[in-house]
């Protein structure tokens, strides 16, 4: 695995409108099957969750 639940991971590509490229988000989930992924929660400046989505290990990065 990658990643591990609650690490601090920046996003690597555009998702969708609100979710762009460098938008750091923290992981809420490891899958490993079918295959590696990630669950991903990106919450606004006021703590409020804005998108939650699965994400392969290739479109993240860690934020140190």
């Amino acid at each position: 695995m990658k990643y591990k639940e609650f690490d601090m991971v920046r996003i690597c590509k555009d998702y969708n409108e609100q979710i762009q490229s460098g938008a750091i988000g923290v992981v809420v989930m490891v899958y490993d099957m079918p295959n590696e992924a990630y669950e991903v929660e990106f919450v606004d400046d006021e703590g409020i969750t804005v998108a939650q989505c699965v994400l392969l290990p290739d479109e993240l990065e860690i934020v140190k």
